[in-house]
């Protein structure tokens, strides 16, 4: 019989599992809404919602900061659900975590700090799920 937790009447592995399935689907709703706009909104409405960088940067390079995330929104969540190539999940993770990475360089750079608690936050939740679904909890494939 599995070992559960007294507080919560929850076996600590199940507690993992519903974390990081928690966290995927976060970051999979964020990216994804994020990365449908940066793949097909204009710059500057991006810029009048609060993306001031994409007014600035090339269009090539926001449709593919688009695309990044909706690919990254698809594989945070579809691999692990069907159990069908789950190493992609932590792929996934690495990719948003690196996205957030140059994401804090460019606002620190352009002083825009005041977006950097968001960025953290993404940034460690793409960590946790890398962790989590490497480590902790990580998911089978399909035998």
């Amino acid at each position: 019989m599995a070992h559960t937790d007294i507080a919560t009447g929850i076996a600590p592995n199940r507690v993992w599992t519903l974390a990081l399935w928690a966290a995927q689907i976060a970051l999979a709703f964020l990216f994804g809404m994020a990365g449908g706009m940066h793949a097909v909104m204009a710059p500057p409405a991006l810029a009048q919602m609060g993306a001031t960088w994409a007014a600035d940067a090339p269009l090539w390079l926001v449709r593919f900061v688009g695309i990044a995330e909706l690919a990254g929104a698809i594989g945070i969540i579809f691999p692990a659900l069907t159990r069908i190539q789950p190493g992609l999940t932590p792929l996934a993770a690495a990719g948003f975590a690196i996205i957030q990475a140059a994401a804090m360089v460019l606002h620190v750079s352009r002083g825009e700090a005041q977006v950097l608690p968001m960025n953290l936050v993404l940034f460690a939740l793409a960590l946790f799920v890398l962790w989590g679904r490497t480590s902790k909890a990580p998911i089978a494939p399909r035998s």
